[in-house]
């Protein structure tokens, strides 16, 4: 397959090439409609006033000044009426008069043959070295009639301007065709390293910088791409993490069943451990069917775009009913639970929502001490309503604050397994708040409490 520079150079040339020919077409047919009868009509001009000074000057030595015009740029050739032909000047490459040309100027017509030309191109027709592209013109000297006929000879119309202006033509050509290679390959260098960085993704290999400096449509590419390969690199270590995170988190329960299972074999251990056992298992089991209905709801959150299906619903109504759920489990912690909830109607999902306020307010149960305080407020802010969730319980350091929304973080690993957490409570959090529009924050000193501030659009 031909290389991108490969295909930029034979553009290059292309282009060069048909332009070239565009303007060759554009000028011949300007020549022929314009410039050929001016060219025609000027030398007819020139040739009438050689023919005048020789018939007003009776002593005219005609051949000496026939020798002077050529010398200063023609090519004359004259026929006398004995039909005798002299040629003053280079010769021409082809002698293709006719007789009839002839006697039509000696019987005092007068010849335009540049202008009568057959249409050829305008190489051939302006540069055309032929007898027959002339202009003839009769003058009487000394008492016999004369056929002139004229050109300008072109090796002396070309000065030493002219060689300048073409010399200067065709370094342009060549500087502009270097030039474009240059610029070509500017531009194809970072397409390359960008391919080479494209295969090194599809390789699975994240890690390396694009060396690409460039303010135009190529440096902002390579900064996206660069982006790209950063998120794609995160999304990597997040993927691995998980896999083994969730492998973690199946293998310790599994273990814990199979070892008490295998205890429980045993006939011999007593009732009370018996039923310590069949504790644990029931614990652990429980623990596993709330971590795999948690991955049936992330996986579902991931897989749609947007899996949500919304309806006008009392989003007042909802909190409350939640707040109903977990009333018993303040009781028996002996918390004090203040609710400053206004009437709000919201379009959303109600079901994956319901998850959001579960998981606020159950976390801020579990990391709440024994006597503590809740506060939710709700309040309605126009097109915007805000939930607050506040809590006076154990906080979260600075490091875990910036992680906490990270599938199977957790804060305090110990204290997590005690009340059974499985690290994913707030990414589904932070996924559905997403799905809806809106945005979550969070504000939390250790030992001080915690706050989760939920900012929802209404429709």
């Amino acid at each position: 397959m031909r290389s991108l520079y490969g295909k930029f150079i034979a553009f290059t040339i292309g282009i060069m090439l048909t332009s070239s020919l565009i303007a060759f077409l554009a000028v011949n047919t300007y020549y022929h409609q314009q410039l050929k009868g001016q060219n025609d009509e000027k030398n007819m001009n020139i040739a009438k006033n050689i023919a005048s000074f020789i018939e007003s000057d009776k002593e005219l030595d005609l051949e000496n000044y026939l020798l002077t015009q050529s010398s200063v740029g023609y090519k004359l050739y004259v026929v006398d009426e004995h039909r005798e032909a002299t040629m003053y000047g280079e010769a021409f490459r082809v002698e293709n008069l006719s007789d009839e040309v002839i006697n039509r100027v000696l019987n005092g017509e007068v010849y335009h043959g540049m202008g009568n030309l057959p249409s050829e191109t305008f190489v051939t027709g302006f540069f055309s070295n032929e007898l027959a592209n002339t202009v003839g013109v009769p003058f009487e000297s000394r008492g016999e009639i004369y056929a002139l006929f004229l050109r300008p000879d072109i090796k002396m119309l070309f000065t030493e301007v002219h060689y300048i202006l073409g010399g200067m033509v065709l370094i342009m050509a060549i500087f502009s065709l270097l030039a474009m290679l240059i610029v070509a390959k500017m531009l194809i260098d970072p397409i390359t390293k960008l391919t080479a960085a494209t295969k090194k993704v599809g390789e699975e290999q994240f890690s390396g910088t694009l060396n690409i400096n460039r303010r135009d449509e190529i440096g902002q590419l390579a900064k996206s791409f660069q982006l790209m390969m950063k998120k794609l690199s995160e999304n990597d270590r997040i993927r691995k993490e998980f896999i083994s995170d969730v492998s973690h988190d199946f293998q310790s329960p599994l273990l814990n069943i199979k070892g008490y299972a295998e205890l429980l074999l045993d006939d011999a251990i007593p009732e009370e451990s018996r039923r310590s056992y069949a504790y644990v298992i029931q614990s652990e089991t429980e623990r596993l069917s709330s971590l795999t209905k948690q991955l049936l709801l992330l996986t579902s959150l991931d897989q749609l775009a947007s899996p949500l299906e919304k309806k006008p619903f009392d989003l007042d109504e909802q909190l409350k009913e939640t707040v109903r759920k977990y009333r018993w489990l303040l009781e028996e912690k002996e918390m004090m639970l203040e609710m400053d909830i206004e009437e709000v109607r919201l379009t959303g999902d109600p079901a994956f929502l319901e998850k959001v306020w579960e998981n606020l307010l159950s976390n801020a149960i579990k990391y709440t001490e024994i006597g503590g305080a809740i506060e939710i407020v709700l309040t309605d802010e126009g097109e915007h309503v805000r939930v607050f969730v506040r809590d006076n319980g154990i906080g979260i350091d600075d490091v875990a604050l910036g992680r906490i929304f990270d599938r199977f973080y957790r804060a305090d690993n110990s204290r997590t397994r005690e009340t059974g957490g499985t690290g994913l409570g707030l990414s589904i959090v932070q996924q559905v708040v997403k799905l809806h529009g809106g945005k979550i924050d969070v504000v939390s000193s250790k030992g001080e409490g915690t706050t989760f501030t939920i900012s929802l659009p209404k429709q």
